[in-house]
């Protein structure tokens, strides 16, 4: 067998090795040199790869016996990459190994900081390393704008449940709330209120005046209610308070009583201090079959009867089994 010039086994097999008669490395690719760390020459080739297929082989003889035949082997130190190969006799007793990496290589490119130099440049591996790296950013940047989208769709839902004058829920949001909690038949309570006298701060001191007592009711609200309770502006001066799983009069009364309180202290604006005050109407469901509608139409009932009450108070709304579509309206 003519032998191959160093040169060109450098050039076109970086992961070659080149073994004289007694199975020792006489020369070896740059590649399997800086898998192996350099320390190659003069090593038995068997005591740095492990060949386990086809057959376990332990000898030269051996190992020339399967030429021509894929071989399956692993490196015997460190991170025992695996790598296939093929061994031809040279027919003067040694043999030359050519070694790659095979589906191991995305390891390995990993593992030793491989790049392109370190293949043949007609190895195939190169421009499968460029699509799955080109894959790899094109996945990137679908889960990125998937990412963005996700969060453009949260924000846009938000702003739709969102008032946007007080950062409260909306009439969208707690309807939503409200068919949720009625369908689950868990008990709950719902506060209807509606502030007196913001009218005439309206006409007195103009919209702008109107608009930070809003702000400051919707804080007061948010300072008295719970962290799992609704707080929407349902319109104007208007608001709804939903309570899952509360249903306790003296609870609900207690917290009427406090918002009431509340609100009724000064609100500065500008030079003036702006006075209102809360009329609430409240209705419980023991998590009957009564639909949003009937509920809410029950605390608007009870609110109604707080303002014909003299205002700044809070009614509850109690159905009879005498009456059960009328209802009456039961004092706080």
């Amino acid at each position: 067998m003519t032998r191959v010039p160093t040169e060109i086994l450098l050039a076109l097999c970086p992961m070659h090795a080149v073994l004289d008669p007694g199975g020792r490395i006489r020369q070896a690719g740059p590649t399997l040199r800086k898998l192996c760390r350099g320390g190659l020459d003069g090593a038995r080739f068997l005591d740095v790869c492990e060949v386990y297929r086809p057959r376990r082989v332990e000898s030269m003889a051996q190992l020339l016996s399967t030429g021509g035949r894929k071989l399956h082997l692993r490196l015997r130190g460190g991170l025992r990459t695996p790598l296939k190969g093929i061994m031809v006799p040279d027919g003067q007793g040694g043999a030359v190994v050519n070694l790659s990496f095979g589906i191991s290589v995305m390891d390995a490119v990993r593992d030793y900081a491989l790049t392109n130099t370190d293949f043949a440049p007609t190895d195939l591996a190169v421009e499968m390393l460029y699509l799955v790296e080109a894959k790899s950013a094109a996945l990137d940047a679908s889960r990125s704008l998937n990412t963005r989208l996700q969060g453009a769709m949260v924000a846009a839902e938000e702003r739709a449940f969102t008032d946007t004058l007080t950062g409260l829920r909306n009439r969208r949001a707690l309807d939503a709330v409200l068919d949720r909690v009625t369908r689950s038949g868990e008990p709950f309570s719902l506060m209807h209120l509606d502030l007196d006298f913001f009218k005439q701060i309206n006409d007195s001191l103009g919209h702008a005046a109107g608009d930070q007592v809003l702000r400051q009711v919707a804080r007061v609200m948010l300072e008295v209610t719970r962290k799992d309770d609704t707080v929407a502006r349902i319109g104007g001066d208007e608001f709804v308070l939903l309570f899952p799983g509360l249903t306790r009069h003296e609870r609900l009364a207690e917290m009427a009583g406090r918002l009431i309180s509340r609100v009724e202290d000064p609100i500065p604006v500008d030079a003036e201090e702006c006075r209102v005050s809360l009329s609430i109407g409240i209705t419980v469901s023991d998590g009957g079959k009564a639909s949003p509608e009937e509920i809410l139409l029950q605390s608007d009932a009870a609110l109604y009867a707080s303002k014909r009450a003299g205002r700044a108070q809070f009614r509850f709304y109690e159905s009879t089994a005498e009456e059960p579509s009328a209802g009456r309206i039961a004092e706080e």
